[in-house]
Parts: structure tokens; sequence; C-alpha cells
């Protein structure tokens, strides 16, 4: 990881004040985010970490978990629990690999399959609320994509996998 040096562009004092943290912007839109989907989610019965996962399996049913894990940047220990609640509310049910007994697969129910047609209002109530044109958040989605990606090997522990 780089050592962290001071930006030329700010002064010592005005370079450690909340406001101009990329990160805080970062998190503090994040949080902003979630909670405007979170009245929307609930009319459809899911949370926001569950709603991503059916966006991905709306996408491409059957992956096995390693790969959800893959796609949303989460670990095992963290999906394994969401997928679990995500089988009882009968959304998906969980399959393991004849092949490979350590491999499960997610596959959608025909209640997840048809809760894709319930969200499908979820993005254009999202647009709405953020007062953005559409292509603007194209533009802010592909560029905080690039910085994920730019800055995703740096977060990665030492010898670990990259995000």
């Amino acid at each position: 990881m780089p050592r962290p040096t001071h930006s030329p562009a700010l002064p010592a004092a005005q370079a450690l004040q909340l406001d101009h943290q990329l990160c805080f912007a970062l998190y503090s839109a994040s949080l902003a985010m979630t909670k405007l989907y979170k009245p929307l989610l609930a009319e459809l019965g899911v949370t926001y970490p569950q709603y991503l996962a059916l966006l991905v399996l709306w996408e491409r049913d059957g992956l096995r978990v390693s790969e959800l894990c893959e796609r949303l940047f989460l670990d095992s220990g963290t999906l394994t629990p969401l997928l679990k609640r995500l089988e009882a509310a009968g959304l998906v049910r969980r399959q393991r690999s004849s092949a490979d007994e350590r491999s499960v697969h997610i596959h959608l129910t025909d209640d997840g399959r048809a809760l894709k047609d319930r969200a499908a209002a979820v993005p254009g109530c999202i647009l709405q609320a953020t007062q953005c044109s559409l292509g603007d958040v194209v533009d802010l989605t592909r560029r905080v994509q690039a910085l994920r990606d730019r800055i995703g090997p740096l977060a990665a522990p030492p010898g670990g996998p990259s995000v």
C-alpha cells in the first residue's frame, strides 16, 4: 500500500477536515442512498443487501455462492446468512453441487423471479429522487466504479485476493 503523504492541493489544516474527505463523501452518500431505497424495498419485503443479491441473480440465475460473493464484493460469512433469509422468504433455493459437495448454487424460485417485475420500478424512483439526469447518474456510476477498481487492489490484505 502506498505511504500516505500530505496533499499539495490543501494546507494540512484543511486536509484533515471532514468535508474534504472523499471517504466521508462516499460513506455519507451511501448511507443516504440506502435510506432512499429502504421504503421501496420494504414494499418488496427485502433489505438492501438482499436486493443486491437478487439483482445479480436476476442477471444470471444459478450462480455458485463464491461467484455471488465475488460479484457483490462480500465474503461467504456475510453472504450465507443473507441467502438463508432469502431462502426462508421463498425467493431462492440453495442447491449443493453433486460434482463438488463444497459448491453451493443459488437458484431463484418462481416467487424470486416474479419479484423482478415488482422491483422494476425501483430504479426509476431512485433516479427521480436523485434529481439527476440519467446521463449524470450513468457517468457518476462509472466514475465511482473506476475508483473502486483502482483502489481495490490497494485495499486487499497482503497476500490475499484483490477486490
